[in-house]
This record gives structure tokens, C-alpha cells and sequence, in this order.
């Protein structure tokens, strides 16, 4: 059996987070998603076999002390197969044939959606390309008519008995037949549409409701929805990794909604009014006169639903002043009549702020 640290590529020494990101490496690479080969899918499962011993604390201590992840000692279940390995099933139990229904793999996927889908969630129905029960034989991996036949070397134990000389003297061990692989019955015609395997690759569509107050990198599980077993075993599950597109006038705060509102400087003067288009319809926003640029004018109830909650956040917009460039004689002269009459202070130094967006940032959070 291979040594679980170098199959994953590390020392006996390494810590759990080192093993952690041994596993996350190799399995990118050896996922069936990502590389579809037999030999992939078979690394894969030592791969994930060996993070699951090398994962928990407990399981490890007992394979580092020589024994497996099931608590025996150096590879054996107990006294009984020790006894079965070295007499030929000298422990009364008797080692049988593995079976060929086999859970499936799971499987992912990612999917963008618009902040729009985020306020109160959406279906959508997805591509997956996955393996799926062979129809022609319906998870029985054989060609019509026909079924397994016991293995003729090991008569359907799985396993076959060999004596070696050792020290001790001439002992039996017990090991997986090679005819048959270890399942004990062999195929002699196998399904000529899915080559024996009992399912084919195809591409199929899954329904999913994307609940509201998703974020990127939430993965959503669906049970049952991955890849079908060898020879119709159960499904695995379905990972939905979700990527949330950035929005041209909407950003997000945990369940608030952020936006940005250019106000004419004599508009900020006066005073006015101002619709807006929200992800979710109008909203009529009321601006006071002497607004400044900075200031953030919330409207309750108007972001995102959270994931888990019914109370929406909020939608808050900052205000930004717009001084204009160009004006014509008229306009300036009217302007200097302005300053005159308001005697507005000269220029001074005030408080340090990053620029306009630093200070509509800390306005968000702080407002």
C-alpha cells in the first residue's frame, strides 16, 4: 500500500496546513473535472485517501505508529487478520470480494451572476458535464443477456492464497486476485457502449435556486447531483462556486448597496431632487440645500437581501459636487456678485483626507 505522505508529496513532519495545501494542489490537477484520464481519477482517490488519514489527528497518530486509519496495527484490522494473512484465515474470518458499485465522484462548477441576481437570488439551469448511468445497461456494466461469472482463479472469494518462505518458516498470505481485480466475478462481455464501466461521460442540465445575499467564492452543494458510481453506484454531490460580476454603478458592503450621485454645484447650493435607477426599480431621493460632497444620503430597506435573513440592507448613496470647467462671461460675473455678497472665508488648510473616495468610503462605513 502506497505510504500516505508520499503520495500527497510531503514529510512526516508536515503540519496540517502544509498537508492541507498538498491536497488542494494535487487535487486541482488530478480532479476528474480537470483531467478526465482513468490514471487521474485513480491517483485522485489515493490523493483523497490519504488527506482523510493525514487530516485528523487521531488517524494520523495511529498510521504513524504503524497502524492503519481504522485504529489496527501495521496494516492490520486486528488479531484476526493477522491471523487470516499469515494462516490462511487461521482467525475464523474470511477476507471478501470487493464490490464493484463504487460512489461517484463529485463534481464542480462556477457560475457568474449580475449584482441584480444578488438582491433576491434567481434560478438558473446548468450545463454539467459529468458521468451519467450507461443507458444500455443500466449500471450492470454488462452486454445485454449476459452477467459477471464467478472468477474461476479465486472462486469468488476476491482473493488468492500464496505460501512463502520466510524466517518463521513456509507462511500463507492473502492477497486481491489479479484476474479479477478483487471483486470475485469477472465480465466476459462487458457493455460495448460504456467499455464495462456502467456509465458513459455526457452532458447534462441541472436546476439550481441561487438563494439572495450570495457572495463570490460561496460555494452551494447539491447532493447527489455529481458524477454517478462505476456500475451504478450512488451519485456524488454538485459544489455551485459562485462569482458575483462587478456592477458599472453599484458596489457592495455585506448587504448594503454603495453608489455614487454627481450633483451640480448649484444644485448643492438650492437644493433638489433626483431619481435614481436601484437594482430593483426607482428611488426618488430628496437633496438638501448646502449638500456637501462626502455626504451620504441613505435609503432604508433598498439593498440586498442577506442569505440568511428576510431584513434587506440598505442602499446608500455619496454625493459628489461638480464644479464646472467652462462658463461664459454672464456666468462668471454672476458668480463674483455671489462671492461678494456671501464674504466666504479665505482658503485654508482643514483636515487630512485621502482624496474624495477615501472620504465617501469612511462616509459609508462610519454613516
Amino acid at each position: 500500500m502506497a505510504d500516505h505522505y508520499e503520495v500527497l508529496g510531503v514529510s512526516r513532519e508536515a503540519s496540517e496546513d502544509e498537508i492541507k495545501k498538498a491536497y488542494r494542489r494535487l487535487a486541482r490537477q488530478l480532479h476528474p473535472d480537470v483531467n478526465p484520464s482513468e490514471e487521474a481519477a485513480e491517483r485522485f482517490k489515493l490523493v483523497t485517501h490519504a488527506y482523510d488519514v493525514l487530516s485528523d489527528p487521531e488517524s494520523r497518530r495511529r498510521y504513524d505508529m504503524g497502524g492503519d486509519e481504522s485504529g489496527g496495527f501495521g496494516g492490520f484490522g486486528g488479531f484476526g487478520d493477522i491471523f487470516e494473512t499469515f494462516f490462511g484465515g487461521g482467525g475464523g474470518r474470511s477476507a471478501r470480494p470487493r464490490s464493484r458499485r463504487e460512489r461517484g465522484q463529485d463534481a464542480l462548477v462556477r457560475i457568474t451572476l449580475d449584482l441584480d441576481d444578488v438582491v433576491f437570488g434567481v434560478h438558473r439551469d446548468i450545463e454539467v458535464d459529468t458521468a451519467v448511468l450507461c443507458e444500455t445497461c443500466h449500471g450492470s456494466c454488462c452486454q445485454e443477456g449476459t452477467s459477471p461469472v464467478t472468477c474461476d482463479i479465486c472462486g469468488g472469494s476476491g482473493h488468492v492464497q500464496q505460501q512463502v518462505r520466510s524466517l518463521l518458516g513456509t507462511v500463507v498470505t492473502t492477497q486481491p486476485c489479479g484476474s479479477c481485480e478483487g471483486y470475485g466475478t469477472t465480465i466476459p462481455y462487458p457493455c460495448a457502449t460504456c467499455g464495462g464501466q456502467g456509465r458513459v461521460r455526457s452532458r447534462r442540465t441541472v436546476g439550481l435556486d441561487i438563494p439572495a445575499g450570495v457572495e463570490t467564492g460561496l460555494r452551494l452543494q447539491l447532493p447527489g447531483s455529481g458524477e454517478v458510481g462505476r456500475a451504478g453506484g450512488p451519485n456524488g454531490d454538485l459544489y455551485v462556486e459562485v462569482t458575483v460580476a462587478p456592477h458599472p454603478s453599484f458596489s457592495r458592503d455585506g448587504d448594503d448597496l454603495l453608489a455614487t450621485l454627481e450633483v451640480a454645484m448649484t444644485d448643492a447650493v438650492l437644493g433638489t431632487s433626483a431619481q435614481i435607477d436601484a437594482l430593483d426599480g426607482a428611488v426618488d431621493l430628496e437633496i438638501r440645500p448646502g449638500v456637501q460632497s462626502g455626504d451620504v444620503l441613505t435609503i432604508k430597506g433598498r439593498g440586498i437581501t442577506p442569505l440568511r435573513g428576510s431584513q434587506r440592507g440598505d442602499l446608500r448613496v455619496g454625493v459628489q459636487v461638480v464644479t464646472p470647467t467652462r462658463i461664459d462671461g454672464k456666468q462668471r460675473a454672476l458668480i463674483e456678485d455671489f462671492a461678494k455678497r456671501a464674504k466666504a472665508p479665505a482658503p485654508k488648510l482643514a483636515e487630512f483626507h485621502q482624496g474624495l473616495f477615501s472620504k465617501l468610503r469612511d462616509r459609508f462605513r462610519n454613516g
